[in-house]
């Protein structure tokens, strides 16, 4: 699959990025992450603007989650179209009423129907609270690799 579904456990919501650097710092993280993907999203090739959005990429952070000791490792950071993004994170696109966001951009990207797109969903928020069942410790080792520790 080119577009996957990454749910961030409950019990470690907020403990992103963002939020463990400064304003500078993820402004830089995020930039670097932008011009490599040429401004583009990394999983469709589009840009938000082109879609109708206010902006053309998002910083979307890539997390391996480690089920039998707990914890959740940033891997990646990618440049994300903001329909390739709200994929990513259905939970808030429900709230906000745009799972039909979620599920169109699940079948046009990934080829699927829509009883495919809606069980890979499915799937996903039950890997979510299963992983939400327990707390998770942050490794933000990848870090490194934006200012040379």
């Amino acid at each position: 699959m080119r577009l996957t579904i990454e749910l961030v456990p409950k019990t470690a919501w907020y403990t992103n990025v963002r939020n463990n650097v400064n304003r500078s710092e993820w402004d830089k993280i995020r930039r670097a992450c932008y011009k490599r993907a040429g401004n583009r999203c990394e999983i469709c090739k589009e840009t938000g603007l082109t879609q109708g959005f206010k902006y053309a990429v998002e910083a979307h952070e890539i997390w391996e989650y480690d089920n039998v000791n707990f914890i959740q490792k940033l891997v990646g950071i990618q440049a994300l179209c903001p329909r390739c993004h709200k994929v990513k994170h259905p939970g808030l696109a429900n709230i906000n009423n745009e799972m039909h966001i979620v599920i169109g951009q699940l079948k046009k990207i990934n080829t699927l129907t829509y009883d495919e797109a809606t069980a890979m969903v499915r799937k996903a928020f039950s890997v979510w609270e299963t992983r939400s069942k327990f707390n998770w410790s942050l490794d933000l080792s990848f870090l490194d690799t934006y200012f040379n520790k």
